[in-house]
């Protein structure tokens, strides 16, 4: 019954031979890499206005424009820059590779860090803001924002279990969409605004109150430079899911390179001038911030003259964009976390991939720590934004001064001007990371700041780990391991079927040594074991210990530590019969000591666990042939 559900939800196993065919074209990789940055048009312009409305008023949209040109500068750089790391590195890992490679170790591990906590938030603050919008055209729902984002997030991990290619086909068609109608709003907005058919928006003053809280617009002071750089920080999320594609071009069709790097900038440029667009038409049209309705549903309710056909497919696709946002951090977190998994910073299960050729433990991992934020913000997208860029600069910083040593160390043909590229990259995105932490750090830009060292200890611990059990495994070309005392231990309940094959079986080992025990609490029970053994003439001798409080694990310890005090250089078997019932349910009628006793066995010294499992009712029978078994 499992098995068919998965089957249902998830699809049926692709064979290894069948990677090639589950690649992306750029059509494709374009909705699934790039929906994380594009999908940040629809907020990152708000944000901005977020930080500077409360101390500015009305004012602070004159600053809008300039700082987000300054963003689009900074964006230009970094796309340009991770151009050069998708030739550089073609099989993916972004800025942990390029670090790893360059700077070493730490450096490494805390750009792996920073980016899993990014495409963690990523998922949680996309999730979000999609629902954001569905409440901002529908503010019924707003009571349920908790329940609406877990829900989604168990769509996307569904999807994401069928597989990339399967993924990427679903989702590509409402980041198209958005891709549309965004284009057509500011277009057809500007368009107006030139003509002079839309103006200003009046100003709700009893909003405009609230958000300042109740100081009049012409009293408050200009923007300082703290809170300039504050805004900058929060408009800078536009950059966020832009090392994506630099993490995933394995995925892509061949030439892998070449396809990723078209991709980028692609995506670069309908970044750049989506997110540049919406604020130009956002100073035209000076709408007044609310906590009740985006800036971009207003807008949209503006150009479209309503809330008519147009309205509701902005609304629409700009709430499936920022729910499928989350898709990229689907399609790079598991990568990721496999590449550091294979390097030992993280546990083994990571390497694997599933029935769907996706690592989807990765991916079961993303979906749980998304969920868990969600629930502790509330599924608030101005609360979890704070949280998300200091991540994603780090990575930054780090991976375009790993390209610059790389490109002066290689002084390949035409290094310096890719240098002087990555230099000012590296200089820009530490400045940001450098004004995000410290003017966010008190909004919530103090817990990425504590989380990736907290992360980086982790990924230490583990490999402490595997590097303790590599030694302690490795066995050296001339050991020869002495001959070993052999004990077997059957572990006696009762005598039926199953015991009696678990006896045959303890034989056939031909141990040094070969004993029966059974666990009693009262000198009843020992007397009617003892009857019992000697009726069936069952030639294996039986011990048996006395369990005044009813316990079974301690005093078979107790048992086998004293066996160890008989016998040098010994180890010891306990065969345990289990009888396997026919249907699963059954298994709550009856009690699972057996299964708790391996547990506690497990962890015992030279103890090897043999179940021996007897299925009821498949006609085998226990053949003797004279005296026991």
């Amino acid at each position: 019954m499992l098995e068919t559900f998965k089957r249902i939800i998830v699809g049926r196993p692709l064979a290894s031979y069948e990677d090639e065919h589950q690649r992306v074209s750029k059509t494709v990789a374009l909705a699934v890499f790039s929906s994380d940055a594009i999908s940040s048009t629809a907020y990152a312009t708000e944000e901005i206005l977020h930080v500077l409305v409360p101390v500015a008023g009305m004012v602070a949209l004159g600053y809008l424009v300039p700082i987000s040109l300054i963003v689009c500068a900074l964006l230009a750089v970094v796309i340009t820059s991770y151009r050069q790391t998708i030739y550089a590195y073609p099989k993916g890992g972004g800025s942990y590779m390029v670090t790893k490679e360059n700077l070493g170790r730490l450096p490494s591990l805390v750009a792996g860090a920073s980016l899993l906590v990014d495409y963690i938030l990523t998922v949680a603050v996309s999730v979000a803001a999609g629902v954001a919008a569905i409440t901002s055209a529908v503010p019924s729902l707003l009571d349920l924002r908790v329940p609406l984002c877990l829900a989604l997030v168990l769509l996307i991990t569904t999807a994401n279990l069928r597989g990339i290619k399967e993924s990427g086909a679903l989702f590509a068609g409402p980041t198209y969409v958005y891709i549309g109608i965004m284009g057509i709003l500011i277009g057809y907005g500007l368009l107006r605004v030139w003509t002079g058919d839309l103006g200003p928006l009046p100003v709700d003053e009893a909003e405009l109150a609230h958000m300042t809280g109740g100081v009049p617009p012409a009293l408050l002071p200009g923007a300082s430079a703290l809170v300039l750089m504050k805004a900058f920080s929060s408009g800078a999320v536009a950059l966020t899911g832009t090392e994506a594609i630099s993490d995933g071009v394995p995925v892509f069709r061949r030439p892998e390179s070449r396809n990723a790097a078209t991709t980028l900038t692609m995506m670069g440029l309908i970044l750049g001038v989506y997110f540049l667009g919406i604020s130009i038409l956002a100073y035209h049209l000076k709408p007044t911030l609310t906590h009740d309705e985006t800036i971009l549903s207003i807008l949209g309710r503006t150009v479209f003259g309503g809330t008519g056909p147009p309205y509701v497919i902005l609304q629409a696709a700009t709430a499936m964009i920022l729910v499928l946002a989350a898709n990229t951090a689907y399609a790079d977190f598991p990568r990721l976390c496999s590449i550091i998994a294979r390097d030992g910073f993280l546990p083994r299960q990571l390497v694997n991939r599933g029935d769907r050729l996706v690592f989807s433990n990765g991916v079961l991992i993303l979906a749980v720590g998304s969920a868990i934020l969600l629930v502790a913000f509330g599924g608030v997208t101005n609360a979890l934004i704070p949280l998300y860029a200091a991540g994603v600069f780090t990575s930054f910083t780090l991976s375009q001064s790993g390209m610059l040593r790389r490109l002066v160390r290689l002084r390949q043909p035409g290094w310096r001007p890719r240098a002087v590229i990555s230099l000012i990259g590296a200089i820009t995105t530490g400045l940001v990371l450098v004004i995000v932490v410290v003017s966010k750090f008190t909004s919530g830009a103090w817990i990425p700041v504590i989380l990736i060292p907290l992360v980086v200890m982790l990924f230490k611990g583990i490999n402490r780990h595997y590097e303790r059990l590599s030694r302690e495994l490795h066995a050296p070309l001339d050991l020869r391991p002495r001959r070993l005392n052999h004990t077997v231990v059957v572990l006696v309940g009762g005598i039926h079927k199953g015991v009696l094959q678990a006896l045959a079986y303890a034989r056939s080992l031909n141990p040094n040594h070969l004993l029966a025990v059974h666990v009693v609490s009262s000198e009843e029970e020992q007397e009617r074991m003892e009857q019992e053994w000697a009726q069936y003439e069952i030639d294996v001798p039986l011990e048996i210990i006395y369990s005044p409080y009813r316990e079974l694990a301690a005093p078979i310890q107790r048992f086998l530590d004293d066996l160890d005090e008989r016998w040098d250089n010994d180890i010891i078997t306990v065969v345990v019969p289990e009888f396997v019932v026919r249907h699963w349910w059954e298994h709550v009628l009856h009690n699972q000591s057996a299964l708790f006793l391996k547990g506690r066995l497990l962890f015992r010294r030279n103890t090897v666990v043999t179940s021996i499992p007897y299925h009821l009712g498949a006609g085998r029978e226990v053949e003797t042939a004279g005296p026991g078994p």
